[in-house]
């Protein structure tokens, strides 16, 4: 991506001036401080980091003065910065052909100014405007580095759920950061089989230029083993990785997972509500030798079907 069409530059143009050109100028004075914030904490574990570095330095700067005009119009300063910051990521053409659609989408959302600004989007709007986490298909975002701690691998063989983990995770040499999927809930066309096929492939094409990380790892009650009998339409999210070379790590059950788990299906609702359920996140995690090696062999079946 060498450039924001005109459009979106008008658009991300348009966020901004919503602000007072005093604030405006306190919001150019600030960015490149919260972006570097904003970029050290990425590594984190918890995705919202970054997030609330540009929250912090927001409120430095405003007080209770804060908007989320000024949230909209800082991501938007970013996003026109991003013809900048995409190149310096070195992103296979996997990911690059995916921006038009992300960029648009983004300004869209931030033009619409729907408050208050929900708390998931900013975290991913600042993540996707600084280029810490990366377009994977048209649902599924990528972070750029997450780590997973030998600490949860002990403790899921400790809890009783296997202890083949933990050759899996040596294997693995998952001490490395890896990269991580998250799901875009503003766009759902590609949360289907084809679509997270999608991602993995394109997280494969990131790991062979980055030979320092690990593989992809996901995290979610959508892993979670039971959902192939209760929810089999959604198996293929954990056995297909399965089937070639991953390995899934325990995380354990929480409100927001069962909140989650709720949410979208009737069944497991009754389920959760009747104490049949309990909705647990798992890790799916895809070592990179195989998940390249998956992905080179979907590559040319598809090369040979199109043959």
């Amino acid at each position: 991506m060498e450039t924001l069409t005109p459009a979106q530059i008008v658009a991300f143009e348009a966020v901004l001036a919503r602000v007072s050109p005093d604030d405006r100028a306190r919001l150019h004075a600030l960015k490149d401080a919260a972006a570097d914030a904003a970029a050290a904490s990425a590594p984190h574990w918890d995705f919202d980091q970054p997030g609330h570095r540009a929250e912090e330095a927001l409120k430095a700067a405003f007080g209770p003065a804060l908007t989320d005009d000024h949230r909209r119009a800082l991501v938007a300063i970013w996003a026109l910065e991003m013809p900048a910051r995409v190149p310096a990521a070195d992103l296979p053409q996997a990911s690059l052909e995916l921006y038009p659609e992300w960029i648009g989408r983004l300004a869209d959302f931030l033009t619409a100014a729907a408050d208050p600004y929900d708390r998931d989007f900013w975290a991913k709007d600042v993540r996707i405007s600084l280029v810490l986490s990366v377009p994977g298909a048209r649902t599924q975002m990528i972070d750029l580095s997450s780590p997973m701690g030998p600490g949860q691998v002990l403790r899921h063989a400790r809890e009783g759920w296997g202890w083949s983990v933990i050759p899996a995770y040596a294997a693995a040499q998952a001490w490395k950061p890896w990269l991580e999927v998250h799901t875009e809930s503003r766009e759902l066309s590609d949360f289907n089989e084809a679509g997270w096929d999608r991602a993995w492939a394109t997280a494969a094409e990131i790991l062979k230029r980055r030979p320092e990380m690990a593989g992809m790892l996901g995290s979610s009650w959508f892993y979670d083993p039971p959902l192939e009998t209760i929810s089999p339409r959604l198996a293929y999210l954990r056995t297909n990785p399965l089937k070639h070379g991953a390995f899934m790590v325990h995380q354990g059950p929480g409100e927001i997972h069962t909140q989650r788990a709720a949410t979208s299906s009737p069944t497991r609702a009754a389920m959760i509500e009747k104490g049949e359920y309990t909705a647990r996140s798992w890790i799916v995690a895809w070592p990179r030798a195989a998940l390249i090696r998956w992905a080179d062999g979907r590559r040319a079946s598809m090369m040979s079907e199109a043959a």
